[in-house]
């Protein structure tokens, strides 16, 4: 069966961002037992990494890389914000690095990384974590399957256990 809009689809990645030198820098990949799964065709993937999946079918394997407009955007530099100390009053004060829940005045779901604490306010970078990167793809599509009612209702593909798969 082929990845077709409305499937569910099981696989195994390796992430490598492409630096400018031509070099590999690793981010992250799946394990054997555990594939990333996803409904394909609901928006819940990039555009493009959707686009280099389509029509495959279980076992095959493909590389593919995805240039930051194609992506997650070029990195904005003008994109940081300062939060006052006082939020983090009962939680404690973050460390550099670290990668924060936010929510902007429309209500949207936004992370922020940690660049700087002061005693006045921690300064965090609203970027998305992978902009302005080339991420290159190694995949092993594992399976295929047309969704249930449920998950196209759900908007997300559920696992063996009925529990949402990730």
């Amino acid at each position: 069966m082929t990845i077709d809009k409305n499937h569910v689809v099981a696989l195994h990645y390796t992430l490598n961002a492409i630096e400018e030198n031509g070099e590999k820098t690793f981010i992250e990949k799946t394990d054997l037992e555990n594939p990333f799964t996803f409904l394909y065709g609901v928006g819940m993937m990039l555009p493009k990494f959707e686009e280099n999946i389509a029509g495959m079918t279980a076992g095959d394997k493909k590389s593919f890389t995805i240039r930051p407009e194609e992506g997650y955007g070029e990195k904005m530099e003008n994109a940081t914000t300062q939060l006052p100390v006082e939020m983090f009053a009962d939680s404690g004060m973050p460390p550099i690095g670290a990668m924060l829940p936010l929510q902007d005045a429309q209500g949207n779901h936004v992370s922020g990384i940690v660049l700087e604490v002061s005693d006045e306010a921690v300064t965090v970078d609203l970027n998305h974590p992978m902009a302005g990167k080339k991420l290159h793809f190694d995949i092993e599509v594992a399976s295929t399957r047309p969704a249930t009612e449920e998950e196209l209702a759900h908007g997300h593909a559920h696992g063996v256990d009925g529990n949402e798969a990730h």
